[in-house]
């Protein structure tokens, strides 16, 4: 079956807008766990708009699967995951204007910093992932440069507006997948997956794991979060076997 990672970051998005202190991500992903996902998703802004220090020291202490941190690539965020040491760390780009990052690293022009940080990240004991754009220049780079795993980019397969749209990107996706697999990099994706798209995604043998928040988030507000987790690992596994 697909490994599912829930991505805590909408919970909160939705606490910064009142400025207070709910609702919880660490509450939140207590329910997760309990929903079966096979772990968790936080994204760590420097600016810590959304999720803060505190939510991540709480959440590696409370977390009993698998606790994966987005960084950007830069040293002030290198430095913190070495000292909170997660399962993984997701470098993606700096993120400053938006709520959340839509894009992938670009590791062809950021090539010997990529491997400076993975090799501190590494003498940690830490797991690389890197987000990246379904492209074979960026995925033979990342290979080179050290990296574990590889996450492919979803969000311009969630944004296609029609069956030929969809079709292309997910061709993108399914070849780099493959390309990655055959360089000795494991395999996640995420980026706008959903309930619709995610058994596409899923009918990409490569694709180890995927990462989903949104779309969990919004179906929770219909059924509860644990449920909404729950729904979407009986898809997995339902697609999984469909596909065997």
């Amino acid at each position: 079956m697909v490994r599912l990672g829930v991505v805590v970051d909408q919970i909160a998005v939705i606490r910064a807008e009142r400025r207070g202190k709910e609702p919880d991500p660490i509450s939140s992903a207590i329910q997760v766990e309990m929903g079966s996902a096979d772990g968790i998703v936080a994204t760590l802004r420097d600016d810590r708009k959304f999720i803060t220090d505190r939510d991540i020291n709480l959440l590696k202490e409370i977390i009993n699967t698998h606790f994966n941190v987005r960084l950007a690539v830069n040293d002030d965020m290198i430095r913190k995951a070495v000292s909170i040491v997660p399962d993984m760390v997701t470098l993606i780009p700096s993120i400053e204007q938006e709520a959340l990052t839509s894009e992938g690293v670009d590791v062809v022009d950021n090539y010997d910093y990529l491997v400076e940080i993975i090799g501190t990240l590494h003498a940690s004991n830490i797991v690389v992932c890197a987000r990246i754009e379904p492209d074979v220049k960026q995925v033979k780079a990342i290979a080179r440069a050290g990296a574990d795993y590889v996450e492919l980019n979803t969000f311009l397969l969630s944004q296609a507006q029609d069956l030929n749209e969809q079709t292309e990107e997910l061709e993108k996706l399914r070849s780099i997948a493959i390309a990655a697999n055959k360089l000795g990099l494991g395999v996640s994706a995420g980026g706008g997956l959903n309930y619709q798209n995610i058994k596409e995604i899923v009918k990409i043998p490569q694709i180890e794991e995927v990462n989903i928040g949104y779309a969990i988030i919004c179906r929770a507000l219909m059924v509860g979060l644990e449920r909404a987790v729950q729904d979407m690992t009986v898809l997995l596994r339902e697609m999984k076997s469909n596909t065997m």
